[in-house]
């Protein structure tokens, strides 16, 4: 038995260390890539500290940038960024599968179990199939957001260039990446030039929600379609999570952030904020004309994010709702975590409970540092650690005025945000065997 659970903690490391290690390796490639002269419309030579920075925001499915993407990068530039956007939405792990099917290889346990903690599956049985339905989902979406954004952009930008346009930014939206092309009419705009546009701005929430929710979650959909008790409780927590996180802010934002504006353009501005702070980093207003209280709303539901095994980063919804649940059982003093007629496993409890501190002790030690080190006001600095941590992309105009330590801050936090902080923790420090002793118990008072 001991052995047993010896060769499991050293598999499911060597499945960490694996996963991080090919991230790596796409970011090394991608950073290498845009320092090439062709990458960038001056064909220049650009710094490996900004084409890392670059890279890793791509990669890590963020949107924080140093050069805007239209008027800095060449369409090879453009091309190998979107590259990195789509791997790392979908997951390296996953694409490198699906070459291997493609290949003919066969696929062993040990790239099933990495593939399971790649993408959070609840079992190994079934993980290829889930692979190949990931790719398939990940293909239908893209495409149809790109087909519905082609009439807009088509028609601004001409037929080859619209076409592109629709491409990217539909890959971008799904994967929650927040990288844009409209910098030829306003550098660092975003889609502000479309905050009227009901076309432009349904299609993008539709495809940040889709890749948001995760893809357990969508085959959920698809297989049992209106038949929500046959929900697997992951698929139900995320939906209701995730549409509370949806609807709640969005009535905050439409009272207190867009009342000057017309009801049509008030409402659909409210939903989109809602929609896309959460991880996608898209936005169709000026954030830095909102008011403090809306930037540290912002700020919560970039730190929560998405859900499991989605193309989205942050400590993730379902992190949240069991968070959340833990209060409301202590509150009314019971001794399991219950929800939708189902109990939650203490280590479930407590691997939440680490996530929160984890992802709190970063945001704010990374948010004080750069304030001090840039000498800039504490609350937009927490807004920018907030947005790098949930892999979000929003910012308020300082990435590319921030030094390099600053950036390395928010590198790492980019990082830590998108590949997750319990791989992490769990590569790094994973004991080599398993200890089943318990120390004398004794009490402490908390609260």
């Amino acid at each position: 038995m001991f052995h047993k659970n010896k060769l499991k903690s050293n598999h499911s490391r060597s499945s960490f260390q694996i996963i991080i290690f090919s991230f790596l390796v796409i970011i090394l490639t991608g950073s290498l890539l845009l320092m090439l002269p062709i990458a960038t419309k001056d064909r220049i030579v650009t710094s490996f500290s900004d084409t890392l920075f670059t890279a890793v925001s791509a990669t890590c499915v963020t949107g924080l940038i140093v050069h805007d993407t239209a008027t800095y990068w060449s369409m090879f530039g453009q091309f190998v960024i979107l590259m990195m956007i789509q791997v790392g939405g979908m997951g390296v792990i996953t694409v490198s599968l699906a070459v291997m099917r493609a290949a003919g290889k066969k696929i062993g346990l040990w790239q099933r179990s990495t593939m399971q903690e790649s993408i959070s599956a609840p079992q190994v049985g079934g993980i290829v199939r889930l692979t190949g339905f990931i790719l398939i989902a990940t293909a239908i979406a893209e495409l149809v957001g790109a087909v519905l954004l082609a009439p807009v952009f088509c028609g601004d930008f001409g037929i080859l260039k619209g076409i592109w346009y629709s491409v990217f930014h539909s890959i971008s939206a799904f994967c929650n990446a927040g990288f844009d092309l409209m910098g030829i009419r306003e550098q660092y705009s975003s889609l502000c030039t479309y905050g009227g546009n009901v076309l432009i701005n349904v299609v993008i929430m539709l495809l940040i929600t889709v890749g948001g929710i995760g893809f357990i979650t969508i085959r959920d959909i698809k297989t049992h379609k209106h038949r929500l008790n046959r929900y697997s409780l992951q698929s139900k927590v995320v939906l209701l999570t995730s549409l509370i996180l949806v609807v709640l802010p969005a009535v905050y934002f439409f009272i207190f952030e867009y009342g000057d504006m017309s009801m049509g353009d008030r409402v659909l501005s409210s939903l989109f904020q809602s929609v896309t702070t959460r991880t996608a980093g898209f936005n169709t207003q000026d954030l830095t004309q909102m008011s403090e209280s809306g930037k540290a709303v912002m700020t919560v539901l970039m730190l929560i994010g998405g859900s499991p095994g989605s193309t989205a980063g942050g400590m993730k919804t379902a992190t949240f709702a069991v968070l959340f649940l833990s209060a409301i059982t202590v509150f009314s003093r019971r001794n399991d975590v219950e929800c939708f007629k189902r109990r939650i496993s203490d280590v479930t409890v407590r691997n939440a409970g680490a996530i929160l501190f984890m992802y709190l002790s970063l945001f704010f030690v990374g948010g004080v540092i750069i304030s001090t080190v840039e000498g800039l006001p504490l609350l937009d600095c927490l807004f920018e650690t907030g947005s790098a941590i949930g892999t979000v992309g929003l910012t308020l105009g300082i990435t590319s005025s921030l030094s390099l330590t600053s950036r390395i801050i928010l590198m790492v936090l980019m990082f830590f945000g998108r590949v997750g902080g319990l791989t992490l923790i769990y590569a790094a420090f994973s004991s080599s065997g398993s200890n089943n002793s318990r120390l004398p118990l004794e009490n402490i008072t908390v609260g």
